[in-house]
């Protein structure tokens, strides 16, 4: 197993960095670009959150990419307040509205990051949250 980190500024101009060190590894890896451009969205909606919910005054985000022969994970750690996951989606409302205006702003960020990558973690850390996102290779097609 190999591993790249990156540590980046917790403010949002630094996150097109992730998602460009992504795309490189994720590339040579030989995702597809659609799984590719998945793992980007929950990345950017990863780095986000953290930014958003996690940051302190010069706090920076930690980011690790962990590649083998059949997978990607990408752990996102900020230095904010922990954040509960298990709370956060047991209290998280159906997301529905009779029209797109009603429909209740944020909150959909893990929702988003489960449908697009195949497992999803948020681990309370000693100063902060760890995401944990990982996205399987397809088996080779014959």
């Amino acid at each position: 197993m190999s591993e790249i980190r990156l540590q980046i500024p917790a403010h949002a101009d630094y996150i097109d960095i992730v998602r460009v060190c992504l795309y490189g590894l994720a590339s040579k890896l030989r995702f597809s670009y659609e799984a590719i451009e998945d793992m980007k969205v929950a990345v950017s909606e990863a780095c986000n959150n953290a930014v958003l919910h996690g940051a302190q005054p010069d706090s920076m985000i930690s980011i690790s990419f962990l590649s083998d022969e059949t997978s990607l994970t990408i752990r996102i750690s900020n230095e904010g307040p922990p954040f509960v996951y298990s709370d956060a989606i047991n209290g998280a409302s159906p997301i529905q509205a009779d029209e797109v205006g009603d429909l209740r702003v944020g909150g959909l960020g893990l929702y988003l990051m489960q449908a697009l990558m195949d497992e999803v973690d948020v681990i309370a850390i000693d100063h902060g949250t760890e995401v944990v996102l990982t996205k399987y290779l397809d088996a080779p097609s014959s």
